[in-house]
């Protein structure tokens, strides 16, 4: 039913229409009071019925308390450089300056051609990253092994994965070769700044980073040998 309200007549057309809707709830409330009358004189009770009508609002409060109360993790990817699809002009890179990290199939770490368990990786980056084969790298602490990396900026570490390695292994690998980099930012921050790396400001943070830039390469996926 349709109720056309005109300017002049708006508070007189609002309230017959509370009448109205007055009037609709008690014919609602009589006709309820009436059927519980008719429920109760009957001699054969039937099954009670249940109240449903508050479900709807039961619902919303749940849909509203879980709307508040759930917390929503934030998902951190790994900030890595894929390979590409096409095939690039290969740089020319010192063997010695290239750290080998291959995962095979049965989530074995094979470090240039020594097999280390994963809590070995971190001090083996770390080790190859600060070598300072050229002794030219003032903040380095390295063993000046000629036969490892030269400088923190020319080293890098391939990694290469087994198409079947588990998602596992995969990521904690990539997390022993990221806190070996942040390791080795976090010691030079406390000798230069006597600070922690996460309380320097943003211009130190880029010093330090550049001190230590992280050059992980990650190569295509391929069938390695299991043993």
């Amino acid at each position: 039913m349709l109720f056309y309200i005109s300017p002049k007549k708006g508070a007189l057309g609002a309230l017959f229409l509370c009448l109205i809707i007055w009037l609709y709830g008690m014919v609602f409330a009589l006709f309820s009071i009436i059927h519980q009358i008719e429920n109760s004189m009957k001699i054969k009770r039937l099954r009670p019925e249940l109240n449903a009508g508050s479900m709807a609002d039961i619902a919303f409060l749940l849909l509203v308390f879980f709307l508040v109360a759930t917390t929503m993790n934030k998902d951190i990817g790994i900030q890595r450089k894929l390979p590409s699809t096409e095939k690039a002009s290969a740089a020319t890179i010192s063997q010695k300056n290239i750290l080998t990290v291959l995962v095979n199939s049965s989530d074995r770490i094979l470090v240039n051609d020594e097999y280390l368990g994963i809590s070995e990786l971190k001090e083996r980056a770390m080790g190859f990253i600060d070598n300072n084969g050229k002794a030219q790298c003032s903040y380095c602490k390295g063993s000046q092994k000629i036969s490892s990396s030269d400088h923190p900026s020319k080293a890098v570490i391939s990694l290469q994965n087994d198409r079947s390695t588990s998602y596992k292994t995969y990521v904690a690998v990539q997390n022993e070769l990221t806190a070996a980099y942040n390791s080795l930012r976090n010691n030079l921050a406390v000798i230069k700044y006597s600070k922690a790396f996460v309380d320097l400001n943003k211009e130190q943070k880029r010093e330090i980073s550049n001190s230590y830039p992280m050059h992980i390469s990650e190569a295509e996926t391929m069938n390695l040998a299991s043993n």
